[in-house]
C-alpha cells in the first residue's frame, strides 16, 4: 500500500464578489464623459425646442460615436471616428430597413444577432474600442423594434449622420491644445508601469503581476505610437525614446531607477517639453565641450572623447543609447510596412462571430418566448459579455446583472423627475450619459447602473410608458441575456487562438534569424537585404495583429504577452542591423552623430 496521501485536484472557482470590486478610475475618465455630454446635448436640446423629442434616439445614435478613439493619436482618431460613424450608419440603415419591411419578431432578432456578430468581428479585427461593438449593437438592435416606414428612413439617417459629424468635431476638439496628448498618456503609463516593476524587483519580490502589467503597458504605448504611419514628428520620436527606456528598465528592473522613470512620466503628462533620456554625449547632460564632465554619481570627472577609459556607468549609458538608436531604426522600419488587409484579419475571428451570433439570437428567442415585445435588451446583454477568457466573461455577466438590477431601481427613482417635462427628461439623459462614462472605469457594473436608466429614459422620448412594465421587462431581459450569452461562450470556443500566437512568434524568430544571417554575410546583395528586412518587418506586424486578435479570445493558457514584447524588441534590433548593413546608419563602432532632440511643446 502506498503511504502517499491522496490530494484532490484544485478546482478554479468563478469569482462573484471579486468581480464587483471597484478599481481606480482612469486617468482621463472625464474625457469620454464630457465628450458624450457635449455630443448629445446640442442635438437633443435643439429637437426639444422644436417639439420633436421622438427624433432624439436617431441623433443620439450619431452622438454616441464621441465615445470612441480617445486613446488614439489625433491623426488616427480622425480616421477611426469617421469609420465608426460610417459603421454606425450602416448598422442603423440595415435595422431601419428591416423594421420597415417586417414586424416578425423572430426575423428581427435574427437580423440583430447577425449584425451583432459582424460588429463584434470587425471591431476586434480593427481594435476599435472601448466601447467596441457594444454601442453599435445597442443602436442597431434598438432600431429594429421601432415602427418605421421606408419613406422615413432617409430623414432618420440624415439626423444620425449630422449628429455623427458633430461627434467627430467634439472628438477632435482637443487637438489644437494638446496635439500629442494620447501619445503622451500612453508613454507615461508605460513609464509608471516600468517603475512599479523596478520597485518590486528592488524589494526582492517576484512581482509577476507587476512585470506582466508593465509589458502590457509598453505594448500599448507602442501601439499608440505606431498607429500613425507617416514620418514621426520630433515629439513622437522623443516619446519613442522614453518607451524604449521603459523597455530597458523591464530588461533589467533591478538596475532601473524608479524615481527617474516616474519623474519622466510626470513630465510627459503635462504640456511642457519632453524630458531628455540622459545622452552622455550632450553638454547639457553635465559634459563640457572638451569631453570632460562630472560622473553621474558626483564622484569625479570622466572622459568621453575616447582618449581615456570610460567609467562603468558611462559605458552602460552608452550601451543604452546604442540600443535606443537600434530600436528606433527598427521601429521606423516596422512603421513602413503596409497593414494586413481587413479580410485576412477577420478569418481567425470566425469563432468569435459565430459565438456572438448564436448567443444573441438565442437570448432574443428566449426573451420572445417569455412574452417580451422588444427583446433587444436581452440581445445587447448577450453581446456585451464576451471577453478575453471564460473567467472574464463570467465576471462581465455578474457585473452586467448586478449593474442592471441596481440601474432599474435608479430608473424607478428618476422616472418621476424625468416625467416633469421635456427639459427634465433631456437633463436626466445627459446626467446618465455623464455618470455612465465617469463610473465605468471603476467597474463595469458601476457604469451599468447609469446605462440602464439611460436606455429606459430613451424609450420615454416618443411618449411616457408605465414604469413598472419597463422595470419588469428590463430585469427579465437582463437575466435571460446574461444566462444564454454565457452558455454560448462556453459552448463555442476558439482553441486555435493560442496556436496562432505561437505560430506568429515562431515566424518572427525564423525571420529574425534569416535577417541576421543575411546582414552578417559580406556577400549579401542589396536585394537580399531588403527582402530579409521587409520579411521580418511584416512578421512583426503580423505578430502584433495576431496577439491583439487572440487577446479577445479565451483558451486554457494565458496570452504570452512578455514573449510577444521580447520578440518585438529583438526584431527591432535585427531590423536596425539590416539597415546599418546597407550603409544607412553608422556602425556602432564608429563615432556617432546621433543626438537626442527634445520635443517641442505641443
Amino acid at each position: 500500500m502506498s503511504s502517499a496521501t491522496p490530494t484532490s485536484a484544485r478546482v478554479r472557482r468563478l469569482p462573484v464578489v471579486g468581480a464587483l470590486r471597484l478599481g481606480r478610475p482612469s486617468d482621463v475618465w472625464f474625457k469620454p464623459a464630457l465628450s458624450v455630454v457635449a455630443a448629445v446635448a446640442p442635438p437633443s436640446l435643439l429637437l426639444m425646442t422644436l417639439g420633436r423629442l421622438d427624433l432624439v434616439p436617431y441623433t443620439m445614435a450619431g452622438s454616441l460615436c464621441a465615445l470612441y478613439a480617445h486613446n488614439r493619436p489625433y491623426a488616427a482618431r480622425a480616421k477611426v471616428l469617421a469609420w465608426v460613424i460610417l459603421g454606425m450608419l450602416g448598422g442603423l440603415a440595415v435595422a431601419l430597413v428591416s423594421a420597415s419591411l417586417t414586424r416578425n419578431a423572430v426575423v428581427l432578432v435574427t437580423v440583430g444577432a447577425l449584425l451583432a456578430a459582424v460588429q463584434k468581428a470587425v471591431c476586434d479585427a480593427t481594435r476599435v474600442g472601448p466601447p467596441a461593438h457594444v454601442i453599435l449593437t445597442f443602436v442597431s438592435s434598438a432600431a429594429l423594434f421601432v415602427p418605421q416606414t421606408l419613406g422615413q428612413i432617409p430623414g432618420h439617417l440624415a439626423l444620425a449622420a449630422a449628429a455623427g459629424a458633430w461627434a467627430w468635431l467634439v472628438g477632435m476638439a482637443p487637438a489644437p491644445l494638446r496635439p500629442h496628448g494620447p501619445e503622451r498618456r500612453a508613454t507615461a503609463q508605460a513609464l509608471h508601469a516600468a517603475a512599479a516593476c523596478a520597485e518590486t524587483a528592488r524589494g526582492g519580490e517576484e512581482g509577476a503581476g507587476a512585470r506582466s502589467a508593465a509589458y502590457a503597458a509598453v505594448h500599448a504605448a507602442w501601439q499608440t505610437l505606431l498607429v500613425v504611419r507617416n514620418r514621426p514628428s520630433t515629439t513622437r520620436r522623443a516619446l519613442e525614446r522614453l518607451v524604449i527606456r521603459a523597455e530597458v528598465a523591464l530588461a533589467a528592473p533591478a538596475d532601473a531607477d524608479p524615481a527617474r522613470l516616474r519623474s519622466w512620466a510626470r513630465a510627459v503628462r503635462g504640456t511642457g517639453r519632453i524630458p531628455r533620456t540622459g545622452d552622455p554625449r550632450r553638454e547639457e547632460d553635465g559634459l563640457r565641450p572638451d569631453g570632460v564632465g562630472s560622473r553621474p554619481d558626483g564622484a569625479g570627472p570622466c572622459r568621453t572623447d575616447g582618449g581615456a577609459r570610460l567609467d562603468d556607468d558611462s559605458l552602460r549609458r552608452d550601451g543604452d543609447l546604442l540600443r535606443e538608436r537600434d530600436e528606433l531604426v527598427g521601429v521606423a522600419a516596422e512603421r513602413a510596412v503596409t497593414p494586413r488587409p481587413l479580410w485576412s484579419r477577420l478569418g481567425p475571428l470566425t469563432p468569435v462571430a459565430v459565438r456572438s451570433a448564436l448567443g444573441c439570437a438565442l437570448a432574443g428567442y428566449v426573451s420572445l418566448a417569455l412574452g417580451a415585445e422588444r427583446p433587444y435588451w436581452a440581445l445587447v446583454t448577450a453581446a456585451s459579455l464576451y471577453q478575453a477568457n471564460i473567467t472574464l466573461t463570467w465576471s462581465r455577466a455578474v457585473q452586467r446583472v448586478v449593474g442592471n438590477l441596481v440601474g432599474v431601481l435608479l430608473f424607478a427613482a428618476v422616472a418621476p423627475v424625468a416625467q416633469l417635462g421635456p427639459l427634465a427628461l433631456v437633463l436626466c439623459i445627459l446626467a446618465c450619459n455623464f455618470g455612465a462614462e465617469a463610473l465605468i472605469g471603476r467597474n463595469y457594473w458601476l457604469g451599468s447602473v447609469c446605462v440602464t436608466p439611460l436606455a429606459l429614459l430613451v424609450t420615454e422620448l416618443p411618449g411616457y410608458q408605465p414604469t413598472g412594465e419597463l422595470v419588469t421587462g428590463r430585469v427579465v431581459d437582463t437575466l435571460v441575456g446574461a444566462l444564454v450569452g454565457f452558455l454560448a461562450a462556453v459552448a463555442v470556443t476558439n482553441r486555435r487562438a493560442g496556436r496562432h500566437v505561437e505560430r506568429a512568434l515562431t515566424t518572427v524568430d525564423r525571420a529574425g534569424e534569416h535577417a541576421a544571417r543575411v546582414a552578417a554575410d559580406p556577400s549579401s546583395t542589396p536585394a537580399a537585404l531588403e527582402a530579409a528586412r521587409r520579411g521580418l518587418a511584416a512578421a512583426v506586424v503580423d505578430l502584433r495583429a495576431t496577439a491583439d486578435a487572440a487577446a479577445g479570445e479565451w483558451w486554457q493558457r494565458a496570452l504570452p504577452q512578455e514573449r510577444v514584447v521580447l520578440a518585438e524588441q529583438a526584431a527591432h534590433r535585427t531590423l536596425a542591423a539590416t539597415v546599418r548593413r546597407r550603409g544607412l546608419l553608422p556602425d556602432p563602432g564608429t563615432t556617432s552623430t546621433y543626438t537626442y532632440t527634445e520635443g517641442a511643446s505641443p
